[in-house]
């Protein structure tokens, strides 16, 4: 293994560590978060639901009680179907970036929830919103690792690449639309989306791009990738 395979490797694995630490903030926020999350967790809710808790909840009132299965777990089954999807539209796509987050992710989602949970009992809108925004800046600067480290992409993030090139569209229309559609999925199966999902959906890319151009960059490349 090279020393550029190193890096990229160890970029790879603290980016899915860091969003998924990310992510539970954002759910410990209770005001949105990105659209695929919405989705995730609509479906999670349901389950609940359907494994004889008492009934499909708003994200806001999730308190960890009474769970019959964890996020960590659902949020697996759902990326594994997705990988089925992906293995078909373009197995180019699947990295060991890909299978890192489909196991990992959920279950570091499921860890930042319980430990903020614990440390702050009853948050004030005034504190849900520094979450709110300290989870957009750290899930940008995750996705730059992630991304720069270029061994594959999620199994949501897959979709959209291969439709966008097989297809010839305008791969932001098509991200937009899978948004949309996981949005709406995902209030469907009780998930109110908030100021997090507008955030992610729409302003992340030049934050993103700073944290690529600042800090990924020169990770993988030296002080040439700036």
């Amino acid at each position: 293994m090279t020393g550029e395979m190193k890096r990229r490797l160890a970029m790879t694995t603290a980016g899915v560590l860091i969003a998924g630490f990310s992510v539970g903030m954002f759910q410990f926020s209770a005001l949105g978060m990105d659209p695929f999350q919405v989705l995730a967790h609509g479906i999670w809710n349901q389950a609940q639901f359907i494994m004889g808790g008492s009934g499909p909840k708003l994200l806001k009132e999730f308190d960890g009680a009474g769970t019959f299965v964890s996020f960590g777990t659902v949020y697996m089954v759902v990326n594994l179907v997705l990988l089925v999807f992906d293995f078909f539209l373009d197995r180019k796509k699947i990295g060991i970036a890909t299978f890192i987050n489909l196991f990992l992710l959920g279950y570091v989602v499921d860890f930042s929830y319980a430990f903020w949970k614990r440390m702050i009992p009853s948050p004030g809108i005034a504190v849900k919103i520094l979450f709110l925004v300290t989870a957009i800046v750290i899930m940008c600067f995750a996705s730059a690792l992630y991304f720069t480290g270029d061994l594959g992409v999620s199994t949501y993030d897959a979709i959209a690449l291969a439709l966008s090139e097989q297809k010839k569209w305008d791969f932001r229309v098509v991200r937009v639309t899978t948004d949309l559609i996981c949005t709406g999925a995902g209030f469907l199966l009780g998930i109110l989306p908030g100021a997090g999902t507008i955030v992610t959906a729409f302003f992340m890319g030049p934050l993103i791009e700073f944290f690529n151009r600042t800090v990924a960059r020169p990770l993988r490349y030296g002080k040439k990738g700036r």
